[in-house]
């Protein structure tokens, strides 16, 4: 089994200069001998405990948690073992603490619940479902020179009948719904708003999301599923400003859909919507620098590649899930783990997910929207 260690990268989602974790660079899976894959100005490799500077990117003082303005590699070079406490925590989304033994959430019981996922995942692509072509496995130098090693698509084939399943469909209807630049407000039409709706509706018809919700009201995050379903929409599908605009982004345009700020892509970690996109030629796939020891689907590919000529240095992303899947997975290391890795198992493998948690505006009672979500490892 493919040894796994925890890399963070420049080119991963958001790449400017900011004072809050939301607009840091984020971490990303890689193969054991690339831990030289990040830039300077993205990262903490050297940097620990200098003097804050505005212009920085990210943070590497010990005040950078406090202000959530940490590179995403600080655990790893500037804490004591390199790792992430993994103490249980308060959601991000609500002011409760959830400290007695009943309402916490043990690491034991997110790798349990995370297998539990895993399986009732029925909707996930077969072997026969997908093929990819991987190609040339990027250096730490060639990732960040940016160039093209990859003259083949990364997708071969893939069975497009899983598209009409309602999950799928759904969430496809939700991709062409964002501008993605920064800074451009979005206008949610009335039918864009029912596609939401849709989406929500039927991934909460899947076993996946009910075993999820049946797990979060066992802990006491929600009492009833329309509750839960409320906050879903809130969380995922919120509006907020990311760059100059009121409402310009969310944390599902984030994920799933993918945006560009400075002239770099941010987020897009969604398997499906860089497949319909590379068969449309606008996703040019440049290599990858990690693939995952599962055998079966879903997969984990770290890669890079151009999106109509912005570039993604380094992206990581499930490959061959249900949207069901990686969307409740967010969900609940958001819930249970907000802004720290969240380690779970999937099939006997070890991994992990990285939230953060938008800082500059909340809904409700002080509860928090998705910054971003995305695959790691643990």
């Amino acid at each position: 089994m493919k040894t796994w260690i925890l890399l963070l990268t420049a080119g991963i989602a958001c790449s400017m200069a900011s004072d809050t974790a939301e607009d840091t660079e984020e971490t990303e899976t890689g193969p054991p001998d690339s831990a030289g894959l990040y830039t300077d100005a993205d990262s903490c490799k050297g940097r620990c405990h200098e003097r804050y500077n505005r212009e920085d990117e990210c943070h590497c003082n010990t005040k950078c948690e406090k202000h959530r303005n940490c590179c995403e590699d600080y655990h790893v070079h500037c804490s004591k073992d390199g790792r992430l406490k993994d103490t249980a925590s308060r959601p991000a989304h609500s002011s409760e603490e959830f400290s007695s033994s009943h309402s916490s959430i043990t690491n034991e019981e997110l790798l349990s619940i995370s297998e539990q996922l895993y399986k009732s995942d029925v909707n996930r692509a077969r072997k026969s479902d997908i093929s990819i072509n991987p190609q040339h496995l990027s250096s730490s130098a060639e990732t960040r020179a940016k160039e093209d090693h990859a003259p083949e698509p990364l997708y071969t084939y893939v069975n497009e009948k899983l598209f009409s399943k309602p999950t799928y469909a759904s969430f496809i209807r939700l991709l062409d719904n964002y501008q993605r630049m920064t800074g451009r407000g979005e206008a949610v039409s009335a039918e864009e708003r029912k596609e939401q709706e849709n989406f929500l509706r039927e991934v909460m018809k899947t076993e996946l999301m009910k075993t999820l919700y049946s797990f979060l009201h066992k802990k006491k995050r929600y009492s009833t599923q329309e509750e839960f379903v409320s906050d879903l929409d809130k969380m995922w599908f919120g509006l907020y400003s990311r760059g100059n605009s009121e409402g310009d982004s969310s944390g599902f345009e984030h994920v799933f859909s993918g945006e560009v700020k400075k002239g770099k892509v941010s987020g897009f970690h969604n398997w499906i919507r860089f497949y319909l996109l590379e068969k449309q030629g606008l996703v040019d796939y440049y290599g990858h620098n990690y693939d995952g020891p599962w055998t079966s689907y879903p997969d984990v590919l770290g890669m890079q590649f151009s999106w109509d000529g912005y570039v993604k240095e380094v992206g990581s992303a499930f490959i061959g899930c249900s949207p069901e899947f990686e969307f409740g997975l967010y969900t609940l290391c958001f819930i249970a783990r907000p802004g720290k890795m969240c380690r779970l198992s999937l099939g006997g493998h070890q991994l992990g997910i990285q939230t953060y948690t938008w800082t500059k505006s909340t809904y409700g009672n002080d509860r928090k929207y998705i910054a971003t979500a995305y695959v790691t490892s643990s």
